[in-house]
């Protein structure tokens, strides 16, 4: 048993709290926000000399970041847990009906409803593409690393997350580029096959292969020693991704300062979609009989996403400078403050929905 599941202990209820870094990630997100456009202003030179260090459209930098950012969070991931994968199969059933049917072709949707449409007259003509791209590449990505702390606030069962983490995991490996390509293409946008097939090689594969390798060698010394390291590394990804953020917010610095109204712009469709797939998720296994302890992981998970590799992706294919990359940002921004809402909602409702799951499984006694 792993420590998260000595945490979720029995009775369903939230034991453990997010940590300063987890819980303020907003706060700090909006520090880079301010930190990276005012570095980008004075030292512009300093920027595109880190642009230029790319190799086959990989910028080297950033490459490095993500690495330091996706592998820590990838080691919470067991995919031995996939052998519990029946036993809640209509919860499993339905998170992956929202992750991978739902979700990709909603945000595309609403991209091209609210970027194409609604916000075009604020939005800068040559980026609109890109945004609605960036917006595509959030939504392909289920949460793999986040979603164990959103489960654990809202009491869920653990090796259902276990189970299907590892499982959308084992998908995303095979989906994410059909999926991506599928809706650049009825967006019109141009797909780069071989920048998209790099990026899941680069940032789901080998990441994947790399920390489940270290992930075996430390639990061959033992749980606690693997705990510990988990303890150790945590930091280490925040750390990357709030330098990636920086550095992402001094190229786009610029356009951010001409079109101010761009992030709260693109948070909109994010909102939306986040918000709408929580409550499909939540309703569905209402509907399907699952426990509140299945519903809650199954909702966080349908709505979150593996913004870290939404990140990465956008940079490969678009560049620093892109609208694609801003987007994935702006989905960093509005992911906790949201997710702690959808965990609070899943909370306060589970009187009510334990007594639909009651009925539902209330068997009548026969007549005499």
């Amino acid at each position: 048993m792993t420590s998260m599941q000595r945490d979720m202990a029995a009775g369903g209820k939230p034991v453990a709290a997010m940590g300063v870094f987890d819980r303020y990630l907003s706060v700090w997100v909006l520090l880079c926000i301010v930190a990276g456009i005012a570095l980008g202003q004075i030292g512009p030179a300093v920027f595109e000399s880190i642009g230029r260090m790319e190799i086959a459209r990989v910028n080297l930098p950033v490459g490095v970041l993500i690495w330091v950012m996706v592998i820590p969070m990838l080691l919470k991931v067991d995919f031995g847990a996939l052998g519990q994968v029946g036993r809640h199969w209509r919860g499993i059933g339905v998170t992956l009906f929202v992750n991978w049917a739902i979700k990709p072709f909603s945000m595309a949707l609403l991209g091209w409803l609210f970027v194409r449409h609604v916000f075009a007259a604020w939005l800068p003509v040559d980026q609109l593409d890109s945004y609605i791209a960036g917006l595509i590449l959030l939504a392909a990505a289920p949460c793999t690393a986040m979603v164990f702390v959103w489960s654990r606030l809202a009491g869920g069962d653990p090796l259902f997350t276990l189970s299907q983490v590892a499982l959308n995991d084992t998908i995303m490996v095979f989906a994410f580029a059909p999926i991506v390509g599928l809706l650049l293409g009825i967006s019109s946008i141009t797909v780069p096959w071989d920048t998209l097939l790099t990026s899941v090689v680069l940032y789901i594969l080998v990441p994947v292969v790399i920390a489940q390798l270290v992930r075996r060698a430390l639990l061959r010394r033992g749980q606690a020693v693997f705990d510990r390291m988990l303890k150790r590394v945590a930091p280490m990804s925040i750390g990357a991704l709030l330098l990636t953020l920086v550095l992402l917010f001094a190229f786009q610095g610029e356009a951010i300062l001409q079109q101010p109204l761009v992030i709260a712009i693109l948070a909109v469709p994010i909102l939306i979609q986040v918000l709408f797939n929580a409550w499909l998720a939540y309703w569905l296994n209402r509907r399907a009989g699952e426990p509140h302890s299945v519903a809650c992981p199954s909702a966080l998970i349908g709505a979150s996403n593996f913004f870290e590799l939404a990140v990465a992706a956008a940079i490969s294919l678009f560049g620093l400078k892109s609208g694609a990359a801003l987007a994935t940002v702006v989905g960093v921004l509005v992911e906790v403050p949201v997710m702690l809402l959808v965990v609070h909602v899943v909370n306060r409702t589970r009187g009510w929905y334990e007594q639909a799951h009651e009925h539902a499984t209330d068997i009548p006694e026969p007549h005499p």
